[in-house]
């Protein structure tokens, strides 16, 4: 029995990248970012392009492949204990909408960053 445990997944690291407006979340905190680091004076823009990439793409190596394990008491016995977020995600299946997305989203902000009619 496992006290205090009010969720129905056996680990629900595998699905919280698929709960409704985490995408926006991403895209919000993303632009939050670069917003604030532009808020900074003497940072001029490209600067601040290079900023934004350098510690999204810091933020989400650690996040999605240096971290191991799961924030919640799962039962399943050790098992996600030795995973990183990208392998939990969506239960190790490839080609979903979650890990497209976040195989795009580094790339489209590369490409925002290199386009100098922003």
């Amino acid at each position: 029995m496992n006290v205090g445990v009010a969720h129905s997944e056996v680990n629900p690291n595998t699905r919280v990248m698929n709960s409704r407006g985490i995408w926006l979340t991403y895209a919000l905190g993303v632009g939050v970012l670069h917003i604030v680091l532009l808020s900074i004076p003497f940072f001029s823009v490209p600067v601040v392009w290079t900023l934004t990439n350098v510690i999204h793409n810091l933020g989400m190596y650690v996040f999605m492949h240096a971290v191991k394990g799961t924030p919640f008491e799962t039962p399943d016995q050790g098992k996600a204990r030795l995973l990183t977020h990208w392998e939990q995600l969506d239960y190790g299946v490839q080609f979903t909408s979650s890990r497209k997305f976040f195989t795009i989203s580094p790339i489209i902000l590369y490409v925002l960053y290199t386009n100098d009619s922003f």
